[in-house]
C-alpha cells in the first residue's frame, strides 16, 4: 500500500503535471471504484485542477467549483501517466482522468478490488476522510508520546493505526522499528522515555529520508514503480536476507494479511518472535533464539561465517 513517502511522490508529480490543467473527461471502466453518486462524477469534467493534497494515505485533487476527487489506492492501486485518451487496460483498469495534455490512469492489480474514488463538494465533506491520526513529521516529542501511549498496543499496530498516526503502513513501520532497535511486539505503554525518544527520532528520520528520495525521483519522472519492496530497505521484504547493520538473517512474523519483518540481533536481543501460524503447530518445538533456529536448520549465522 502506498504510504506517506509514496503518496508524497505522487503529489509531487501531480503538482508538476496536473495542477493548473483542465480535467476534460472522466472515464470509469470499473464501476466498483466509484463510491459516491452525488455530486455525479461527470460534474468534475471541465473543471481546472487547483491543487493536490494528502489525507493520510489518500490523494485529493482539488477542482474548481469546490469539488474534490479523493482516491485511496489501498494495497494494489496505482497511478500511471499516459498519452491523452489512452485506452484503459482490461482487467486492472479502473478509471482514466483525461486532462488537456495527457491521461492520469488508475489501475489496481488485485483480484480483490479495494481502491476507491469519491467525488465530494466542500471542505466539510472532505473532512470525513480524516481518521484523526497525528502527522508524524509535524509532531513534537510530547505529541508523539501522547498518541503512542493513548492505548496499549504493540508498536507495530500502533504505528500503522490511522487513528493514531497518519500515513504509516506495513513497510515503513518495519523500517522505523529496525532503525529504533525496538521489537514490533513490544507494548507501547512499556516503553521508557529513552525508547519513546528513539522511536520518535527514527520515525522522523525514516519517513523524511524516503520522502525526500522518492519526491526527488518524482521531479524527474512520473512514479510508475511505486512498491512496498525496495532494495535499499533494511528489513521489510528481506526475510532470511542479511540485516545491513549486523549481517544476521532477517526474520518475520505473519498474521492474516500482515507481516512484521525484524532483525533478532538488532531488535529483540536475539530472541525469535513467535509466528502465530507456525507456533500454534509447533508449540514447544518453536525455537526461542536465532542461534537455536540456525542449529535446527543446519545453517551458519549470516555475518558470522568464517572462510
Amino acid at each position: 500500500m502506498p504510504e506517506l513517502p509514496d503518496v508524497e511522490a505522487y503529489l509531487e508529480a501531480l503538482r508538476r503535471m496536473a495542477v493548473g490543467r483542465v480535467l476534460e473527461r472522466v472515464r470509469i471502466a470499473s464501476p466498483i471504484i466509484l463510491r459516491t453518486v452525488d455530486p455525479p462524477i461527470h460534474a468534475a469534467e471541465g473543471k481546472r485542477i487547483l491543487g493536490v493534497r494528502r489525507i493520510g494515505k489518500r490523494i485529493v485533487l482539488e477542482l474548481e467549483g469546490d469539488l474534490f476527487l479523493v482516491v485511496h489506492l489501498m494495497v494494489a492501486g496505482r497511478f500511471h501517466w499516459r498519452e491523452k485518451g489512452a485506452r484503459v487496460p482490461a482487467r486492472v483498469g479502473h478509471a482514466a482522468l483525461d486532462l488537456d495534455h495527457g491521461t492520469l490512469m488508475l489501475t489496481e492489480a488485485n483480484a480483490t478490488k479495494r481502491a476507491s474514488l469519491h467525488l465530494v463538494r466542500g471542505e466539510a465533506a472532505l473532512a470525513q476522510f480524516a481518521r484523526g491520526g497525528l502527522e508524524p513529521l509535524d509532531a513534537d516529542l510530547p505529541a508523539f508520546r501522547e498518541a503512542l501511549t493513548r492505548e496499549s498496543h504493540t508498536l507495530k499496530r500502533a504505528l500503522t493505526d490511522p487513528t493514531l498516526f497518519s500515513g504509516i503502513g506495513n513497510a515503513y513501520s518495519d523500517e522505523i522499528l529496525h532503525r529504533a532497535k525496538l521489537p514490533p511486539t513490544k507494548l507501547t505503554r512499556t516503553l521508557d522515555d529513552a525508547e519513546v525518544d528513539r522511536l520518535w527520532r527514527a520515525t522522523r528520520a525514516v519517513l523524511t529520508e524516503w520522502r525526500d528520495r522518492l519526491v526527488g525521483e518524482a521531479r524527474e519522472r512520473f512514479p510508475e514503480k511505486v512498491t512496498a519492496f525496495r532494495p535499499e530497505m533494511a528489513v521489510h521484504g528481506k526475510y532470511r536476507k542479511p540485516c545491513p547493520v549486523c549481517g544476521g538473517p532477517v526474520q518475520r512474523i505473519v498474521h492474516a494479511e500482515n507481516e512484521a519483518n525484524y532483525c533478532p540481533t538488532c531488535q529483540t536481543g536475539g530472541k525469535l518472535l513467535a509466528d502465530r501460524a507456525l507456533s500454534r503447530l509447533l508449540r514447544e518445538d518453536w525455537p526461542r533464539t536465532l542461534t537455536e533456529l540456525e542449529e535446527r536448520s543446519g545453517t551458519v549465522p549470516l555475518g558470522r561465517r568464517t572462510r
